[in-house]
């Protein structure tokens, strides 16, 4: 890994390295699609509390989204969710 690599890496990690953070990530994986309306219950946070995880991950790549009226709508982005499955494999 060169120190490029090394970088971008870090910022995935330090993005996934928040409890809350993780599982909205998850929650997002897990579907094609997941509006920020539906993140709030799951993991017990307010809206803008979700908000601010929401772009910590997608200033790390994670997830990208998509603003529909109101709300902004989440995918996982494949390339980094292949990355950090890639990763975490021995």
């Amino acid at each position: 890994m060169n120190e490029a690599e090394a970088i971008e890496v870090a910022a995935i990690f330090a993005a996934l390295s928040d409890p809350v953070r993780l599982r909205i990530f998850s929650l997002i994986a897990a579907q094609d699609e997941t509006c920020s309306c539906h993140l709030e219950e799951p993991v017990g946070k307010s809206q803008p509390t979700v908000s601010h995880h929401t772009r910590i991950l997608a200033g790390a790549g994670l997830i990208e989204g998509v603003k529909r009226g109101r709300w902004t709508y989440w995918h996982a982005v494949p390339d980094r969710l292949e990355l950090v499955a890639n990763l975490l494999r021995p």
